[in-house]
């Protein structure tokens, strides 16, 4: 089996593919001070959880935008897996030109995201990234990886309200029962959900424009069905797209 970890500043996803089928998954919390032990007992349990065994894996494949994390993975797969992983970097052969000014500030993540989009979708193409930061990439109907656009994630604006203001709690980002606030918390909801909405439609609005009407809309990260259930212009849901990236990207390396 294959397994593909994308690590990502607020969480790590990895997942275990059968082939091409994506057989489990999981997401943890992306924490600094963890040592690899603490990381591979916790992955181990969880394959064990699913009814998968360490040594089902013959081949991992690691995209980071977290550097001191890099190492610890590693380590992780070669103590817990006994193997040293595929990680996406510079000079990886991914099948997407970039475009970019500096080819090297690209996250990983990004990258394998427009790999898996040129291979599984439809281009031109719009990636919505729901993550730490809300990322926005542009992928040409060459399949060319052109840039994009950053804003701070949902997570970051909620908890800049709490930490910021005297007065203002801490909320569930659920959906609010309409968008004008009868109370202070569903005032909070409305406008984190709906404001970014807002910027979402906004943002694919401008980017179609340059890339045209036909442009494909993916959303992907850990809030993408939330933000897709009232946004009109996603037309794809894929929460798992960075690893299926991974194993597109790891397959044209063998």
């Amino acid at each position: 089996m294959f397994l593909a970890v994308d690590i990502g500043n607020t969480n790590i996803t990895f997942g275990l593919y059968d082939g091409d089928h994506l057989a489990a998954h999981w997401r943890i919390r992306t924490i600094h001070e963890k040592m690899p032990d603490e990381y591979g007992i916790l992955m181990s349990q969880l394959f064990k959880h699913q009814g998968y065994e360490p040594q089902h894996v013959d081949a991992v494949a690691i995209a980071s935008v977290v550097p001191p994390l890099t190492p610890i993975w590693n380590q992780v797969c070669r103590d817990y897996l006994g193997m040293t992983p595929f990680v996406v970097d510079a000079g990886v052969r991914t099948g997407v030109r970039i475009r970019y000014d500096n080819p090297r500030e690209v996250g990983a993540d990004r990258v394998v995201d427009a790999a898996a989009v040129r291979a599984l979708y439809s281009i031109p193409a719009c990636i919505v990234d729901f993550g730490t930061a809300t990322t926005f990439d542009a992928v040409s109907a060459e399949g060319d990886y052109l840039g994009g656009a950053i804003a701070p994630g949902i997570g970051i604006s909620a908890q800049a309200l709490f930490a910021r203001t005297a007065k203002l709690p801490r909320v569930e980002l659920t959906r609010p029962p309409s968008a004008i606030g009868r109370n202070t918390p569903h005032s909070i909801q409305s406008g984190l959900l709906f404001g970014y909405v807002g910027l979402v439609e906004g943002m694919v609005a401008r980017f179609k424009a340059e890339l045209g009407p036909d442009t494909c809309v993916v959303a992907t990260g850990g809030l993408a069905e939330t933000v897709a259930r009232e946004a009109r212009v996603i037309d794809v849901v894929d929460p798992w797209l960075t690893l299926h990236g991974l194993r597109i990207v790891h397959e044209l390396n063998l």
